[in-house]
């Protein structure tokens, strides 16, 4: 898994508190609490800005966490961000070990033109991310599934998507992408039993 680096700052004594926290937003910066070092938790604060390319994307990363050179690998735990202006405002990172598996949720990459989009259906990908627990190694950018053999109406399953290095945590029997049935294509008053229809994706 790709990763990004973030330098931050430890927070002192007079730098703790919900008011000090406060303070350090207007200053442009981040709040975060990095936790299982093994250690005390790390309190630190980041430039708001070095979050763009980290909570901001469709994608994930792994995070080289830089405090005053002390460097820790970690992932995302956790974020808040403001209601209204979606700044970020605070960050809780889980450190990473190479014996210990993580949990994090890794995006669903559709592979192939099936052979329903062929015919003339339409691609539903039902979910975007799935939650997966692997050692720190194993963690893949995305998780390829092969929707080439899908036919008009049917589904592919998290079941059907063969072993992987890694452990998926969702429901075997979810739905990962469904090829829809546009209305021109359906004939004889109605769709078989088991194929999904638009209106019902």
């Amino acid at each position: 898994m790709k990763s990004l680096e973030i330098i931050g700052y430890y927070r002192k004594e007079n730098q703790m508190g919900a008011k000090a926290a406060n303070l350090l937003r207007k200053e442009g910066y981040v709040p975060c609490v990095l936790y299982g070092t093994g250690e005390d938790n790390k309190h630190f604060y980041v430039p708001n800005i070095l979050f763009r390319d980290l909570i901001y994307t469709s994608k994930v990363h792994t995070v080289k966490i830089n405090i005053e050179g002390d460097i820790f690998e970690a992932i995302v735990q956790d974020y808040q961000t403001h209601p209204v202006s979606d700044v970020v405002m605070h960050v809780d990172f889980l450190a990473m070990h190479e014996d210990k598996p993580v949990k994090i949720d890794i995006p669903v990459k559709l592979v192939g033109r099936s052979v329903g989009e062929q015919k003339g259906g339409r691609m539903v990908l039902k979910m975007r991310k799935l939650k997966v627990k692997a050692l720190p190694s194993n963690l893949p950018d995305t998780i390829e599934v092969n929707v080439a053999k899908l036919d008009l109406g049917k589904s592919i399953k998290l079941s059907e998507i063969g072993e992987r290095p890694y452990e998926i945590m969702n429901n075997p029997l979810v739905s990962i992408a469904t090829v829809t049935i546009p209305r021109t294509l359906r004939t004889g008053g109605g769709v078989a039993a088991g194929e999904e229809t638009e209106e019902e994706a």
